[in-house]
């Protein structure tokens, strides 16, 4: 019987392990279908980021009750692996509590503290509930969060809680067994644990039959569990659990305010600004030759801005998965606010939603074919044109995602591809483009208000 046991758990797990490094190469390939982008500089500074913000989660202590219950959740998940890790190691060799082996006072207290994380676990995930679906904050109620997004968060966070539940049930069971003397439960002992304690009046009704096949059953369903949450990560908004700690990393080291040019363009914006650095014209009439300055040494571009993620850098890819729907930048968004269209928040799930789908294209056909679509079937040019760039949602983002980026590479995609801008843009580009400022004024008339 043990045998057939560790067999169907070395199967189930070789299975999650399997599909679950599936799918995370899927993403990853998506996330490369952006442009390429070096991020190697200012490393110390990287490294400082991803400490503060991916693991101290720096941003979230502006809010600091929410934040040490969503530090909570996090520690727990990630130090109670080590306890699973105990688990895989029990299912794979048919052992019992194998860890005890090494020491029964440090191994006591490793369950213990376990054991507090488990309930930190479950009364932050209770609370985030009742944030969710009974105070109905704004910023979780809003429309972008319709349907499956909603349904996602709420899954999450009860899976949590059956996971931490079945933990302490578990150790309950076993612990009352131990006491009992019961099979080999008796030369594994532990002493009981400081929570799963308080569970020993509500079992102790039990026979010894009864807490064996609840302790079995509490080990599998909270094993299988984890293995189904695992593979469920990847599908799910809290994918962030492991990308927030690279798009820290790789977060932007330029003034939030700083846009970025594009140097062809630049350059030639320069030519029109101050003909005289201009290039001379050859005598033969062919094309001069750009002058050796660092802005001209850029190589022109064949797309101006982003019309579908292909044009989007492989970082605004990876901010699209990280961002975990929080709605911190719908809700400091000031177009958002003033009830126009604009969420960044949906921005980043349209484009995870567009990018899904081309990886579904390619798995599909084994390259991209064309489908007929760009990222404005997912993102209206209303939503594009309510941004102020005011940075606002970059601020707010805990992992440093920036909404304003591809914002700002759609809108150049709209103009200068599409010739696509409402008229009073184009009056201002007139201006600039006649008058080299937004007035309708000639150059030489700027100084006449000095004559009055």
């Amino acid at each position: 019987m043990v045998l057939f046991q560790q067999i169907v758990f070395i199967l189930a797990l070789l299975a999650a392990i399997g599909l679950f490094v599936k799918k995370i190469r899927q993403i990853r390939r998506n996330i490369l279908l952006g442009r390429d982008e070096s991020f190697a500089d200012r490393r110390g500074q990287r490294w400082k980021n991803l400490l503060l913000l991916a693991l101290g989660q720096k941003k979230m202590f502006r809010n600091p009750l929410v934040a040490v219950l969503h530090l909570l959740i996090y520690v727990g998940f990630i130090i109670i692996n080590i306890e699973v890790l105990e688990i895989i190691l029990d299912g794979a060799f048919g052992t019992h509590r194998l860890f005890s082996g090494f020491g029964g006072a440090l191994y006591a207290a490793l369950i213990n503290g376990f054991e507090f994380l488990a309930v930190g676990v479950f009364l932050s995930c209770f609370i985030f509930l009742c944030r969710r679906n009974i105070l109905k904050l704004r910023r979780f109620i809003s429309n972008d969060l319709n349907g499956w997004p909603r349904s996602d968060a709420n899954y999450i966070l009860l899976t949590e809680i059956i996971l931490m539940t079945l933990f302490l049930t578990m150790n309950a069971a076993d612990t009352l067994l131990q006491a009992r003397g019961y099979g080999h439960y008796a030369t594994h002992l532990t002493g009981d644990f400081a929570f799963s304690r308080w569970l020993h009046p509500l079992l102790n009704g039990l026979t010894d039959g009864s807490l064996l096949i609840l302790e079995r059953t509490c080990w599998w369903l909270h094993i299988l569990g984890i293995l189904a949450f695992l593979n469920y990560l990847p599908y799910s908004k809290h994918l962030h659990i492991l990308l927030a700690f690279p798009n820290a990393y790789y977060a932007r080291l330029e003034p939030e305010g700083k846009l970025r040019n594009m140097p062809a363009i630049q350059q030639e914006v320069l030519y029109a600004m101050q003909p005289e650095t201009a290039p001379p014209a050859p005598a033969d009439g062919s094309v001069p030759a750009t002058p050796p300055t660092a802005a001209s040494a850029a190589a022109p571009t064949d797309r101006f801005g982003a019309k579908d993620v292909f044009d989007l850098s492989w970082r605004n890819l990876l901010d699209a998965y990280a961002c975990t729907e929080c709605g911190r930048c719908s809700a400091a968004c000031p177009a958002n606010t003033t009830g126009k269209l604009l969420s960044p928040r949906k921005i980043m799930m349209s484009t995870r939603d567009r990018l899904e789908e081309v990886g579904r294209n390619i798995d599909a056909n084994g390259s991209f074919t064309d489908d007929g679509k760009t990222l404005l079937n997912y993102i209206s040019v209303e939503e594009l044109r309510a941004c102020t760039t005011c940075n606002a949602c970059v601020t707010e983002c805990p992992v440093s995602i920036s909404p304003l980026e591809i914002i700002v590479e759609m809108r150049r995609a709209l103009i200068m591809e599409d010739s696509n801008a409402p008229q009073e843009w184009n009056a201002l580009f007139g201006n600039i483009e006649n008058n080299f400022a937004p007035w309708k004024f000639s150059p030489d008339d700027r100084d006449k208000w000095t004559e009055s």
